[in-house]
């Protein structure tokens, strides 16, 4: 199925965009191109995902960034490299009191530098930060997430 995702970014989109995690949610990806190491993710504040006190609830802030920097890497980096999510955090700045974005993005250095510290076969930890902004681009939360990568072993 992955490898069938990869091939058809459009269908992708529409994949993760109807995941009933992300349609509960309210959460919508606006662009998609893993090739150029992009995504853009977007979320309504609505009576769904409002918490007690009338805010953005803080899972649906992780979740709108959780699986989009391991989905690049995976298309960047190809079959031959494991990708996994390995550790996260997010820090709340300011409550989400409207709709909020994230702009994900991994640029090619960065995908080359893993590539070569992974050569040797070990294992290579890469945080990235994602920051969630308000309408008026004011901070709501930052989030890291830690990813696992390595060079799959040749049999």
């Amino acid at each position: 199925m992955l490898s069938q995702l990869k091939r058809a970014p459009l269908f992708l989109k529409v994949f993760v965009n109807t995941f009933a995690p992300y349609l509960g949610a309210g959460i919508r990806v606006t662009q998609m191109d893993l090739d150029a190491g992009m995504v853009d993710v977007e979320m309504p504040l609505t009576r769904l995902n409002k918490n007690y006190v009338g805010t953005q609830f803080g899972g649906s802030l992780y979740s709108m960034t959780d699986p989009f920097f391991m989905l690049i890497l995976i298309h960047q980096l190809g079959p031959s490299y494991i990708v996994w999510d390995k550790n996260a955090n997010i820090d709340f700045k300011s409550p989400g009191r409207g709709k909020v974005h994230a702009h994900i993005r991994i640029d090619a250095d960065s995908v080359d530098d893993i590539r070569e510290l992974a050569s040797s076969g070990g294992a290579v930890l890469k945080t990235y930060t994602v920051r969630v902004l308000a309408e008026d681009n004011t901070v709501v939360a930052e989030v890291q997430k830690t990813l696992y990568i390595r060079k799959k072993k040749q049999h």
